[in-house]
């Protein structure tokens, strides 16, 4: 989705000048939250990390590309005590292995699915940002009997929708050495992280290139959300998001990035749940 140049972005990210706005700040990943039970699902083809917290109407948060399920340590600890939250590593993310198989965004769904079922959670609502709220239209498209609410952050359904030179902002910037880190410190495969990029950067080219009229087919309840600075998604592509899907809701966060969720984590959770409760 974002179309990173590896090796640009870290030397970029290297010579970055401290943020003076909210919007220009990347906040450190929470610390990992501790979970009601946790495993490694072998689903799929492949071994999926995942956590469970609370108990109630089940919510999957789904990160974004290059990031880890610890990125949503906030917003676990706002749903927990009202819902079931499950967390995952996307397929090779994180704690999560991947197989031969290209990346791709339903094969990324069919994994949320089969992760699903593993728990025996015939339906739940979902919490995306990024490639998280890609994969949660993914299923909203291709899974309609397993979505309810979708909150999609960040997303979007078509590769132009995405800035050109992303990688040059140097919050983007930063958050992709950091992520690389996090990728060293947790995968099976801690040298593989620039095949890893290559790998996921191909799919960013290509993928998503939905058409109105799959977009107008979504029957779940949808909210499409962003920050007023994001980096990397374009405002009218946001709001064509929000215009082209059926009775969609748009909401567009003020003085917050592609990384609201941590830049202003209180904002973003009463958006979240007055979303997803009504509250």
């Amino acid at each position: 989705m974002y179309r990173v140049i590896f090796a640009v972005a870290l030397v970029l990210s290297a010579s970055s000048v401290f943020a003076a706005e909210p919007w220009e700040t990347l906040p450190p990943t929470p610390a990992p939250v501790a979970a009601d039970r946790s495993g490694e699902a072998a689903v799929n083809g492949i071994s999926i990390h995942y956590q469970v917290h609370g108990k109630g109407a089940p919510v999957i948060l789904l990160h974004g590309g290059l990031a880890n399920s610890d990125y949503w340590g906030r917003q676990i600890t706002a749903l927990a005590p009202n819902h079931m939250v499950i967390v995952m590593d996307s397929r090779g993310h994180g704690r999560s292995t991947r197989d031969s198989r290209a990346f791709g965004y339903d094969l990324m769904a069919d994994d949320v699915v089969a992760l699903m079922d593993m728990l025996g959670v015939r339906k739940a609502d979902i919490v995306g940002w990024s490639d998280g709220g890609i994969i949660g239209l993914d299923l909203a498209l291709r899974h309609k009997d397993r979505v309810g609410k979708i909150f999609a952050f960040a997303a979007n359904s078509l590769t132009s929708g995405v800035k050109d030179g992303v990688e040059k902002n140097p919050t983007f910037a930063a958050y992709i050495e950091r992520a690389g880190h996090e990728y060293e410190a947790r995968s099976a495969t801690p040298k593989g992280y620039d095949d890893f990029v290559a790998q996921i950067s191909k799919m960013w080219a290509e993928q998503p290139n939905w058409t109105d009229g799959q977009l107008q087919s979504i029957e779940a309840p949808v909210w499409i959300v962003d920050g007023d600075h994001d980096e990397a998604i374009r405002r009218e592509h946001t709001e064509y998001l929000a215009a082209t899907i059926p009775h969609a809701g748009l909401l567009i966060l003020p003085n917050a990035s592609h990384f609201a969720f941590l830049q202003d984590p209180e904002m973003f959770n009463r958006a979240m749940l007055r979303f997803l409760d009504g509250k």
